[in-house]
């Protein structure tokens, strides 16, 4: 059986999951207080709607009909919104940085795009005057909507590829492991007609690598899950969502912008139970992609880890707590500044 920290029972070739192209022009590695000196190697589909409609699929750019299929299951984006891994403070101390660097306070409006749930957007809230959640998943703004959010914070279901704000009028577009889903080259024309040339562009991602820490068992647990993932990875991942297993260096050098930055390796380690690491794994697309082409197969996947886990723990209770440790990788980017001036631009 797989789950035996024996890495050689998937046929898989690690390099395809570890970036082959760290530095290069733009690239830089995070030196933050989160970071850590070690390097990290059932649901019902009663509410889904099986099928889009063939004009729901025309209208729909790049990768965005998958997408909104996978998180438009009420049951997904509620398991999303409570166990998906959040980013470490270092990725919003960085951002912030680079806007006031680039553009000085107060700050304005910012759009987070590809919200999900909501939590990317409302750790915004302190530092702008408005900031607007955007995401094409009705189910995902819905989950957003229920979550206490503070007063300058709203949400709306728009596209990526046709952000509803005028020309000039935003300090900020973000994106929290969405822009793999995106039309890049027509996110790219949205975002550069939105900003105003002082204002920045961050997308950021979730490395799929981790390293789990417990007593004198933490080798065999590291093995066990990245195991896990890269079964989920190689199996069930499509060419857009591969993007990120190259932390986003392909999105990077597409990016037409050429003040553009790329920030690897910021670690990040925090405390989580077996069930909540459960609970990530099974929020991840990669899962539920599984999940809906052979649910008893993956359920079975998911019992299969969580026992692995507590049986090389030694312990009984799915509370039981591990260290995780993982990266983050952040793009920043500002407007070319040759674009043509437009409405908004005097009042910079």
């Amino acid at each position: 059986m797989w789950l035996q920290c024996t890495v050689e029972v998937f046929p898989i070739d690690i390099a395809i999951v570890c970036d082959p192209n760290r530095g290069g022009a733009g690239d830089t590695a995070a030196n933050e207080e989160e970071s850590v000196s070690q390097t990290p190697a059932h649901p019902e589909l009663s509410d889904v709607d099986q099928s889009l409609s063939s004009s729901d699929a025309e209208e729909q750019p790049g990768n965005s009909v998958q997408m909104r299929f996978l998180f438009e299951r009420k049951e997904h984006s509620k398991l999303y919104e409570k166990y998906m891994i959040r980013e470490p403070e270092a990725v919003l101390r960085m951002i912030l940085s680079y806007l006031e660097d680039k553009k000085g306070k107060p700050f304005g409006m910012a759009v987070d795009v590809g919200c999900g749930t909501g939590h990317s957007t409302r750790i915004l809230a302190p530092y702008f005057e408005k900031v607007v959640g955007v995401d094409i998943s009705e189910s995902q703004i819905q989950e957003a909507e229920s979550v206490i959010s503070p007063s300058n914070v709203s949400y709306m279901i728009a596209k990526a590829e046709e952000l509803p704000f005028e020309e000039r009028s935003l300090d900020l577009v973000t994106a929290s492991v969405a822009a793999h889903w995106f039309d890049l080259d027509k996110f790219s024309e949205e975002v550069n007609r939105v900003l105003k040339p002082s204002g920045c562009l961050a997308m950021y991602c979730l490395d799929l690598q981790f390293s789990l820490v417990y007593k004198d068992c933490s080798e065999k647990l590291t093995d066990v899950f990245n195991e896990a993932i890269y079964f989920l990875s190689n199996e069930y991942k499509d060419e857009l969502s591969a993007i990120s297993y190259t932390r986003y260096k392909n999105i990077f050098d597409a990016l037409p912008f050429e003040d553009k930055t790329r920030v690897t390796d910021i670690y990040h380690k925090r405390q989580i139970s077996i069930a909540a690491l459960k609970g990530f794994v099974e929020s991840l697309c990669l899962y539920q992609s599984y999940y809906l082409a052979d649910p008893e197969a993956a359920q079975e996947f998911l019992q299969k880890l969580q026992g692995s886990l507590l049986k090389n723990t030694g312990e009984s209770s799915t509370d039981t707590e591990l260290e995780i440790c993982n990266s983050y990788t952040c793009i920043l980017a500002c407007p070319s500044p040759k674009r043509n001036k437009g409405p908004g631009d005097e009042t910079l």
